[in-house]
């Protein structure tokens, strides 16, 4: 039985998707882009369509550049006292907190997490607010510098125009790290949300209009890389550029905004690993690790997929990671037993299968082999089966992020030698 609240946030997020293509918000202003064309977001859960949502081309990064750039310049924000800045800041948070719900419903439908996680992505990102309005409060603006003969001092001032293009595996969560401090600083932001998981940040840009904060600072274009974020990146309007994604698209916008001169900040791709000598309790380390490798299906770039397993315990290691696996519960996001939803695309799923086929290929053990997951109902969705593999570190799932639910475990004998690498399978 829905609670009132559930049920309120289910016609909210109803209506919110129903509304037509979802425009880009510009100035304040929601707009449908340029030359009307649209791309689609689909629940990866189902594989339905969700919404259709305006493409920004390169005209509309330009105006929301622009606006952006005339909110810095026009507008009382960067001059504004951190505590009045913080003013609006801790209303936007509570705008989250009171509509917890109906994002947490469009983060799992989006991204296909399932609820609980959802909810905590949306519950972090207002904290992280609140934490970089308070220590904005903190920070000293003006400082001295000892210099003989001189007056010398080190002033801070916000840079101006910053541009972020965010990923789609944490998209709400990802948008507080970014934003908030660039906003508690006195600067102005435009989002580019990735085309997988744009619905989330889209209605952030209701509840910035509700929380009053001035029309510019924050702008959202939601699109397709090669247009959208291409456009964003080579602008020369921009003060300071962020990136979140793989490393091949990362290199393209470190070189376009190399050619213009903005600094840019990267985070890109990874290869965790975690190092498991023999005096660990191996059901707890096993059930953290497997937890921490289904946790959002895989699609983390900074888990431990990589599991270096010392010898002397590696066969019970081994089996206790097999039978862990198998009971890992796969479903809806609205199933509050699953532990894992599916993976966000069809692309995304292809990718996982083509490094599973690839490491068989090359001899890996395939203790577990992973493939296509079903759930009753939900046939049309992108659900697989977390895969464990052992065997050499040359192959190529041991060496590079395949970001799904997949293990690779290797076997070492002394931290004070060569690791001996083993694909034996561990014993019955």
């Amino acid at each position: 039985m829905q609670s009132e609240g559930m049920t309120k946030s289910a016609s909210a997020v109803k209506a919110f998707l129903s509304g037509g293509p979802l425009p880009l918000f510009i100035g304040g202003e929601w707009r449908a882009s340029k030359r009307n064309v649209t791309f689609p977001t689909v629940d990866p859960g189902s594989g339905a369509l969700l919404a259709e949502v305006h493409n920004a081309e390169a005209e509309d990064v330009d105006a929301a550049v622009q606006a952006a750039r005339r909110a810095f310049k026009q507008s009382d924000w960067a001059r504004m006292k951190p505590q009045h800045r913080g003013v609006y800041l801790q209303r936007l948070a509570d705008l989250v907190d009171n509509h917890k719900e109906t994002l947490a419903e469009i983060e799992s439908l989006d991204v296909g997490k399932p609820s609980g996680q959802a909810s905590w992505d949306i519950g972090n990102f207002s904290a992280t607010l609140r934490y970089y309005a308070d220590l904005a409060l903190h920070v000293s603006h003006r400082e001295p510098i000892p210099v003989t003969h001189h007056e010398a001092r080190s002033v801070r001032h916000p840079y101006g125009v910053c541009g972020f293009i965010f990923p789609w595996n944490f998209p709400f969560l990802l948008v507080g790290w970014g934003i908030s401090p660039a906003l508690a600083a006195g600067n102005t932001v435009v989002i580019k949300p990735a085309e997988d998981t744009p619905l989330s940040t889209i209605y952030l840009a209701r509840l910035v209009k509700e929380a009053g904060i001035p029309d510019g600072v924050i702008n959202i274009v939601p699109g397709l890389g090669e247009t959208t974020g291409a456009a964003l990146a080579r602008h020369p309007g921009l003060n300071r550029m962020s990136f979140t994604g793989s490393p091949e698209v990362g290199r393209m916008v470190a070189e376009a905004c190399g050619r213009n001169l903005v600094p840019v900040k990267l985070e890109l791709g990874g290869k965790g690993a975690a190092v498991i000598f023999d005096d660990v309790d191996v059901k707890s380390t096993v059930d953290k690790l497997v937890g921490a490798v289904t946790l959002n299906t895989g699609q983390v770039c900074c888990t431990a997929t990589r599991w270096v397993v010392q010898a002397k315990i590696y066969d019970e290691f081994a089996q206790r990671a097999i039978e862990r696996i198998k009971a890992v519960r796969i479903g809806y996001w609205n199933d509050p037993q699953a532990e894992m939803g599916p993976l966000v695309s069809a692309k995304q799923v292809a990718r996982v299968f083509g490094y599973l086929d690839r490491g068989r290929q090359e001899g890996a053990d395939m203790l577990l082999a992973g493939g296509k997951a079903s759930v009753p109902g939900k046939e049309s969705g992108f659900y697989v089966k977390p895969a464990l593999l052992a065997g050499s570190p040359d192959i190529v799932a041991a060496r590079e992020e395949i970001f799904g639910p997949v293990s690779f475990l290797l076997r070492f004998r002394t931290e004070r030698r060569q690791p001996i690498w083993s694909t034996a399978r561990p014993t019955d």
